[in-house]
């Protein structure tokens, strides 16, 4: 069966009407009856097939009374709804929560993820998490806490069978963020991860020397119902591509990352190896102080 048309600034216009919706404790006939519609106009409008004017969709948002910032956020999408690849420039940083990252994450079929210098965020343990955050020179300090607690919940979303595939750079898992502790907890959680049913860990070995993936980091997510989206994130912007070129070369590059990569056996050695230099086997004090 053929995807359906979409994108992501569609799917997200439709996902807040259908909250403000349901925020006000409405059902989709009361909604409509609102702006004079029938049920049908209203789903069409929610799935992205238009069809009513910018002072409608205003008068529906204005009856579901919802926030100020959020009516200028969903009217702003509607023009454009149909419109693929959204560049969101943040300002000095990011948000403290992703939303078009966390919609889409959380109905994606699958996920697969490449990283160059760092270990995924997807896989990060609170204290890893942490000390990236402390390190950055743009993310305020007082928004730690509320940021590590936004990035748990984006961590949850790989529950419930979503299979999901991390191709990492061997130097990610050298580099020491936080003390002996951190590092070895990071490292112990990969493999706890990696037992996963629905999770694969591969990677990239920096004997390797150039690889496929020198352009950066990316999350590339497939649909069940919806054509596949690239996410890729920067200091302060997010990029969530969409168009079948820019896909089919993000897709390359995993067949490619696939090819150079040590498989999920040689990937754990590896781990393991790294892991027993920071906690050598029969060193209990070792293993103590490394891992708490």
């Amino acid at each position: 069966m053929p995807k359906r048309t979409s994108t992501a600034r569609g799917r997200e216009f439709g996902a807040g009407v259908r909250a403000a919706i349901a925020g006000a404790g409405l059902t989709s006939r009361a909604a409509a009856e609102i702006v004079d519609w029938d049920e049908a106009k209203l789903s069409d409008v929610v799935t992205g097939k238009g069809g009513a004017s910018q002072l409608e969709i205003a008068t529906l948002l204005g009856a579901c009374r919802i926030k100020a910032a959020e009516v200028a956020h969903l009217l702003s999408l509607y023009p454009v709804a149909h419109v693929k690849g959204w560049w969101q420039p943040h300002g000095v940083c990011a948000p403290v929560w992703l939303r078009t990252a966390v919609e889409n994450l959380a109905v994606a079929e699958t996920l697969t993820s490449w990283h160059t210098h760092a270990v995924p965020l997807l896989l990060q343990t609170v204290d890893y998490m942490r000390e990236v955050l402390l390190a950055s020179s743009t993310v305020p300090e007082a928004e730690l806490q509320e940021r590590v607690k936004a990035q748990l919940a984006m961590q949850e979303l790989l529950r419930g069978g979503k299979k999901c595939t991390f191709f990492i750079h061997e130097l990610a898992l050298h580099l020491h963020v936080g003390g002996a502790e951190v590092h070895a907890g990071q490292l112990l959680h990969l493999l706890l991860m990696a037992k996963w049913a629905n999770t694969t860990i591969r990677i990239v070995p920096a004997a390797l020397g150039a690889h496929p993936g020198m352009a950066g980091p990316f999350t590339h997510m497939t649909f069940a119902k919806y054509e596949p989206l690239v996410w890729v994130d920067t200091e302060n912007s997010s990029l969530f591509a969409e168009a079948k070129d820019a896909i089919t070369g993000y897709e390359k590059v995993i067949r490619a990352l696939d090819a150079k990569s040590l498989d999920e056996a040689a990937s754990k050695a590896l781990i393991v190896r790294l892991y027993d230099a920071i906690c050598p086997p029969g060193d209990d004090a070792a293993k103590h102080k490394s891992v708490c």
